[in-house]
């Protein structure tokens, strides 16, 4: 089995592509980035960083091979295809700036990989997330089920360790769900989460649970403002949580930035839902029933969703 990560010369990509690795489980990595220029030098992030890993295999313990190019010919035959390209927010860049640089970068990088891997299956992680999943859709011409985004594990991954913080016990033993779109319009569901098959609710009241799911939410801002960046080591092992269900068709119960028409009264649009993960992509959008509070809120994270997505049609058309 074969696997290309875009984006694999920055820590995201990087990360995906090293958590990939110490799991063993594909025959090959193909890490892919472009080069950088520094005056009359070139660098390759991709080829350093992959050399530099796959020279860990003899203390890690595995066989994967790691190929770090900046050739699309390379990524040929692959079974998964993780895309993390694209630039953050800077000072003096607008919304529709981010939105338009990514979105061409996505564009991009989805043809190329529809091109050499036509059967392939991709994960975008790239932001703003839900409008780049469709923008990989369009742009690869991959069957819905094919390409999906990272985001629901992540936000629940932040929200089980918050809680298992809260409670000192093992994030193990906490399950959660979160759907709806990525950030702050994303849809708690307390009712859905517990330590051990007992509801969250008997151990934690309802205000400082409150409390937690608004950290959940602005878990990234709070990673930026310490670091001066962008997480890395989760959403990179996120990602690769998604590539091992496929790998393996593990049929794993995730929340996934999945395309639905029609399962919770939502029409044509790539937004947050458990979904049923294995081999071929997204076996099943799994539809829970949700009170009218939470049908409600996430409602209004689906509208948030699409007047991105109708920002992202206008600037297109400009």
């Amino acid at each position: 089995m074969k696997v290309t990560v875009v984006g694999a010369g920055g820590n995201v990509g990087s990360t995906v592509v090293d958590v990939l690795a110490q799991r063993d489980i594909c025959k090959e990595i193909v890490a892919v980035d472009i080069e950088k220029k520094d005056g009359d030098k070139t660098f390759y992030p991709s080829k350093g960083r992959g050399l530099d890993q796959w020279e860990s295999a003899p203390i890690h313990l595995y066989d994967t091979r790691i190929n770090g190019t900046v050739d699309y010919a390379d990524t040929a035959g692959s079974d998964v295809c993780v895309i993390t390209a694209g630039v953050p927010r800077r000072p003096g860049m607008s919304r529709d700036d981010l939105l338009e640089i990514n979105a061409n970068i996505v564009s991009d990088v989805s043809k190329k990989l529809a091109k050499h891997s036509p059967d392939t299956i991709i994960i975008v992680v790239s932001n703003p997330l839900d409008v780049m999943v469709q923008v990989a859709k369009e742009a690869s011409g991959l069957d819905y089920n094919k390409v999906m985004g990272m985001a629901g594990i992540l936000d629940t991954a932040r929200f089980r360790a918050f809680i298992a913080s809260e409670l000192d016990a093992s994030p193990k033993d906490i399950q959660a769900l979160l759907m709806g779109g990525h950030g702050d319009t994303m849809v708690p569901l307390p009712r859905f989460t517990t330590l051990s098959g007992m509801p969250i609710t008997h151990f934690i009241d309802e205000d400082r649970l409150d409390e937690i799911v608004s950290r959940a939410k602005k878990g990234g801002g709070e990673i930026v403002g310490l670091m001066g960046t962008s997480a890395w080591y989760a959403p990179g092992a996120a990602a690769a949580q998604m590539v091992e269900a496929i790998l393996l068709d593990q049929n794993r119960i995730l929340p996934v930035c999945a395309h639905i028409d029609g399962e919770y009264g939502i029409d044509d649009l790539y937004i947050g839902v458990p979904v049923k993960l294995g081999k071929g992509g997204v076996k099943e959008v799994i539809e829970v029933e949700l009170n009218e509070k939470e049908q409600e809120l996430l409602d209004e994270s689906a509208k948030a969703v699409r007047g991105t997505l109708d920002e992202f049609r206008k600037l297109m058309n400009k």
